[in-house]
């Protein structure tokens, strides 16, 4: 590894010199600054993160705060965490992972010790409690998902209530008539989650203006609790034909479950979900899907971030329009 002694040696200065052409914190010649920036880049030397934000009053490093809370699905989460970090390092960032349930105490925790220069926050919920704090903040903030009041904020998020619609369209259109939402764990509810708050808004709109009979099932993320609200939807709904899963690690459970129960799918029973493609498409029974794009929705927060770093406008607002690929799990109900 490349020391500030040897950048020093290569230009002939002293190793405080060196320091100072960093820091700017005494002047020094044009020419010694340029002669110190030449060896720089011929070493290859990485200044330690403290010389430059002395230069330029940033950390260059970004927040991620993803409260790791119960109900929540890990996989899904690091899929948003990557694609923050290499984001945030194609523009020189590293990144600060807050994992653990603070609130407002963590996010001051950062904005106070100035760790960070801006943060991106996950795990939104419709009334959140940390809003207040992110509003008055001298650090600049997007999230990931939409509050019930976002004004001063930034926001960007897949559309969750037009996914909601889009998979009860798609049931209605191929004439099923009687359809079921298994949601996420039911804390997830109760936290007033606002993804999963709005997937219920659009899955019932959609129903209602279809004429559709339905009924919404919080469902924990277990095998066994598949098992149980299969039996309970045919229990409780026996003209079910379509079912829209909104809880990633129930899908390959839910499709074993209603077959073990007589009905096959998509032949008796269609299924939808939103969720990542990669995950409906490596199911036993490749599953129709509204893509969860957390690729993309972590790489567009990065990048509004950034120009909010430098100064620039960017919209408050950025919803993504979903987007439903059709795959094996859907058919056309058999009328009776």
């Amino acid at each position: 590894m490349v020391k500030i002694t040897d950048v020093a040696r290569h230009a002939g200065v002293s190793p405080s010199t060196v320091s100072y052409a960093l820091s700017g914190k005494r002047p020094i010649s044009e020419e010694t600054r340029l002669r110190v920036e030449a060896s720089i880049r011929e070493l290859g030397y990485r200044p330690h993160a403290g010389a430059r934000a002395l230069a330029s009053s940033r950390s260059n490093v970004l927040a991620l705060v993803i409260p790791l809370r119960t109900g929540i699905h890990v996989p899904v989460v690091m899929r948003f965490a990557v694609s923050v970090v290499t984001t945030a390092r194609r523009h020189d960032h590293d990144v600060l992972l807050l994992t653990q349930e603070e609130g407002e105490e963590g996010l001051r925790r950062v904005a106070d010790t100035a760790l960070v220069d801006a943060m991106i926050v996950m795990d939104v919920q419709l009334d959140d409690p940390r809003l207040p704090l992110l509003r008055s903040l001298d650090r600049p903030s997007v999230m990931i998902g939409f509050p019930a009041e976002a004004d001063g904020l930034t926001c960007i998020d897949l559309d969750f209530r037009a996914a909601g619609e889009l998979c009860v369209e798609r049931l209605a259109g191929l004439g099923h008539r009687v359809v079921a939402l298994v949601g996420s764990p039911p804390e997830v509810y109760v936290r007033q989650t606002a993804f999963a708050q709005r997937v219920v808004q659009g899955f019932t709109a959609a129903a209602d203006r279809n004429g559709l009979a339905s009924s919404v099932h919080p469902c924990e993320a277990a095998p066994a609790a598949a098992r149980a609200v299969a039996e309970r939807l045919l229990r409780e709904q026996p003209a079910l034909t379509g079912v829209v899963v909104h809880n990633e690690p129930l899908l390959e459970p839910l499709v074993d479950a209603f077959e073990q129960l007589g009905l096959r799918v998509p032949g008796d029973l269609s299924i939808t979900a939103i969720c990542p493609d990669e995950l409906a498409e490596s199911t036993r029974v490749p599953v129709t899907s509204v893509a969860l794009p957390a690729a993309e929705l972590g790489s567009r927060a990065v990048e509004l971030l950034m120009r909010k770093l430098d100064g620039q406008d960017v919209p408050d607002a950025t919803l993504l329009a979903p987007r439903l690929t059709e795959r094996a799990s859907t058919a056309p109900r058999n009328a009776p």
